[in-house]
């Protein structure tokens, strides 16, 4: 039976050298053996220069630089990263000057709160709203929305205020809070609220009025930070919608008032790869100038990884 589709001749095929062709891989670029007991630093040059490596050791020389600079280094987050242990990673980073300013979402006062006072947090939803007591831990409430009130009244933001707060009431475990380091650091701390969304709206001493005024006085503390952010970064730490939307609405007032926040360096780190942060954070505020990168894996690894790495290219009076 004939056939409209012909026979090929593999024999006419023309074929290119190797050594010709473009390569997008080289093995100039490839790992270095690992060298027991070796340097930290070591460790770090030996990754491979590809991929995700090289966007992570980049990353790491922009931090660098910018602190080197004297640029703002803005850390904004979500309440993990205080679950996962990395609470003295970031205040040291606010005492020592790599970090200028933290900011969050409201989780993040409630686990940065209760680890300050019991050194520990988190705990069992599940269990808890079967029982209806889920989020109704009494000093919890109690010492945020004190903090809320005494905010609204000052003027001074909440973020501040509950960090102050903790430094006055000797909270035995305040060394490990974020919130304190930054009320001694004297560095700007900001909380950026959705009403509804957290355990202390549920107490009794939840003022709205008092919590609205708050938390849009650190929106502007937020705004002052972002006009002044050109040549500087801005890292996104595991908030999937709250903080990237909150420094895209900075972002677009600060550049309408005439700032010229560009040349930026931005940062999202994850454990998935989410919209907002992807579009919010690291492509459309660099898309005319500036590079955005993502890093996807655990808080815990990932963000100790990167900041070391920062702070290796750094001289000891910058860290």
């Amino acid at each position: 039976m004939k056939t409209k589709f012909p026979e090929l001749d593999f024999a006419s095929v023309r074929f290119a050298s190797l050594k010709d062709r473009p390569s997008k891989v080289s093995s100039d670029d490839f790992a270095k053996p690992l060298v027991p007991g070796g340097s930290f630093s070591a460790f770090t040059q030996g990754l491979p220069n590809i991929l995700a490596a090289k966007d992570l050791r980049d990353a790491a020389g922009a931090l660098a630089k910018a602190a080197q600079e004297g640029r703002t280094i803005m850390l904004a987050m979500g309440g993990h990263p205080i679950k996962v242990g990395l609470g003295p990673i970031i205040s040291q980073l606010l005492k020592g000057g790599l970090i200028s300013s933290v900011s969050g979402n409201g989780s993040v006062m409630v686990h940065d709160v209760e680890v300050a006072l019991a050194g520990a947090t988190s705990e069992d939803v599940a269990a808890g709203l079967g029982r209806g007591d889920f989020g109704l831990t009494r000093e919890t409430g109690e010492i945020i929305n004190a903090a809320i009130k005494k905010a609204a009244q000052t003027g001074q933001g909440l973020g501040r205020t509950l960090g102050e707060s903790l430094v006055e009431i000797k909270a035995p475990h305040a060394s490990v809070s974020v919130l304190a380091a930054a009320a001694l650091a004297e560095k700007p701390a900001t909380i950026h609220v959705a009403v509804g969304c957290d355990v202390y709206h549920i107490h009794p001493g939840c003022d709205g009025a008092s919590l609205g005024a708050a938390t849009m006085d650190d929106f502007k503390t937020f705004c002052r930070l972002v006009a002044g952010l050109g040549h500087g970064a801005f890292l996104n730490l595991g908030s999937a919608v709250t903080m990237p939307e909150v420094f895209l609405k900075a972002l677009t007032l600060t550049r309408n008032l005439g700032f010229a926040v560009d040349n930026l360096t931005t940062v999202n780190m994850d454990f998935i790869k989410q919209y907002r942060p992807s579009v919010n954070v690291v492509e459309r505020p660099t898309q005319e100038s500036g590079r955005g990168y993502t890093f996807i894996g655990h808080h815990e690894i990932m963000f100790p990884l990167l900041m070391a790495m920062a702070l290796e290219k750094l001289p000891s009076s910058v860290q």
